[in-house]
């Protein structure tokens, strides 16, 4: 079992175009093929500007696609800016972007185009670009999404009575989301699963060096601190960009509105259908189409009809887009917030680990100041005692000079000079000793 499960999510390795092949058709966890429709034989030269996607699309069929740059703007309607978020070739910080037809998301290893539709992933070597297509075909293929999405009140009933439900168990994942959100889910918990493990390695890794080097300050441990904090700043950095961006769709409704996309295709839908409709309505009342009728001659009862339809539908039509928007901003604030919680706990952690940080810095430099503290204090003893021992040498200077003493004929002359010399030492090194203490120079 584990076997198959690392087989399954581990990426295939490009040794040659033969294990390309047999990546391409190898079951996922939802028992279909993961990419399907393409030969991976036939790609094309990167210098003809084709790459690989992956696509999944609503239902958690999974395929790979050549599709070159102009392509996929007009496909997902997107500029060439956002695009070249996508490209492996650069590094870009964390970015969410919400368009008129398409989600930007570069999360991390994540980086994908979600549409209404589909998910379009660059094809990567990567596990977790893997992990994310199999987690997103597994969510897709549990509970579909197309029997989820009705019409007007029915669907708005049903929806508030699903989120009662959940509010009941406790289910963090509603199916009553659309196709984009999601995804756009996944990439979230991809994301932050991702930032939360590595945070958690290196809190694994940095607390049993911090307690040594508290214990042992050498250079060794103080090269190996110093790379732990580099790598603790860079990754904070990345955490705080993903919590900044989440925090910013957070507090911006536009954004959030903006990437509703399926509400914005079935208004569409709606809007085209309406208008069919309201040209049907003209072609039954007897005007022509295609040949435009005198105001003159046309009936002031059809007219004034016509008017008022098209009135109530566009009041329909605000309403209806208003509660939606609102309630699809309410869904997707909740989906936010529970992801500005995990990666707001991760910077929590790390947050907590540089503080740690900082305070064996402090305690280090502590132990610094007391060791260079007690040096100074030896020095001054060690000075006072220099300077008591060069009153030996003036006497001794004094009695070597070159004329008559009479104090050299008294055989215990010597003696007494010495006794008188060793007292007066003693007592200017207390006298020393006594007034750095008064002045507290020395606290021992």
């Amino acid at each position: 079992m584990a076997a198959d499960l690392k087989e399954r999510l581990l990426p295939p390795k490009p040794a040659s175009a033969v294990n390309l092949r047999e990546a391409s058709y190898r079951p996922s966890a939802s028992g279909r093929p993961p990419f399907q429709g393409v030969d991976v034989l036939g790609l094309k030269k990167r210098g003809q500007g084709l790459r690989s996607w992956i696509r999944v699309d609503t239902c958690g069929n999974s395929q790979i696609i050549e599709v070159d740059k102009f392509t996929m703007m007009r496909r997902c309607d997107l500029p060439a800016r956002d695009l070249r978020l996508l490209d492996p070739l650069f590094v870009y910080p964390s970015t969410i972007l919400g368009r008129e037809k398409a989600i930007v998301v570069n999360l991390e290893q994540i980086r994908c185009i979600i549409t209404a539709d589909e998910v379009l992933l660059l094809n990567s070597l990567d596990s977790y670009v893997l992990q994310y297509v199999v987690e997103l075909q597994r969510r897709l293929t549990t509970t579909g999404v197309g029997e989820v999405w009705q019409s007007d009140s029915a669907d708005l009933s049903w929806r508030r009575g699903t989120r009662n439900l959940d509010n009941v168990f406790g289910n963090t994942s509603p199916d009553y989301l659309p196709f984009e959100f999601r995804a756009l889910e996944v990439a979230l918990e991809a994301a932050c699963t991702f930032l939360d493990s590595q945070a958690a390695e290196l809190e694994i890794e940095a607390y049993p060096l911090l307690d040594e080097l508290t214990s042992k300050i050498s250079t060794l441990n103080l090269e190996r601190v110093r790379r732990l904090k580099s790598r603790l700043v860079a990754l904070t950095r990345r955490v705080q960009k993903v919590r900044d961006e989440i925090e910013q769709l957070m507090d911006d409704d536009g954004d959030m509105a903006e990437m509703y996309l399926t509400e914005k295709k079935r208004r569409m839908e709606a809007s085209f259908y309406g208008d069919q409709s309201l040209a049907g309505f003209r072609s039954t009342d007897g005007a022509s189409i295609s040949a435009p009728v005198s105001p003159v001659s046309s009936p002031p009862d059809s007219r004034k009809l016509e008017k008022s339809l098209s009135i109530a539908r566009s009041r329909h039509d605000s309403m209806r887009s208003s509660e939606s928007t609102t309630d699809s901003i309410e869904e997707l604030e909740m989906l936010l917030e529970a992801y500005f919680v995990v990666i707001d706990s991760t910077l929590n952690k790390l947050t907590s680990l540089k503080e740690y940080i900082d305070d064996t810095e402090d305690f280090i430099n502590i132990q610094l100041d007391n060791v260079r503290n007690q040096l100074i204090q030896f020095e001054l003893l060690l000075t006072t005692a220099t300077f008591v021992v060069a009153i030996f040498g003036v006497v001794a200077g004094i009695f070597g000079m070159n004329f008559p003493i009479g104090l050299f004929d008294d055989e215990g002359a010597f003696k007494w000079v010495l006794v008188i010399t060793g007292v007066c030492g003693v007592s200017i090194f207390c006298a020393f000793v006594w007034f750095f203490k008064y002045r507290r120079l020395m606290p021992l």
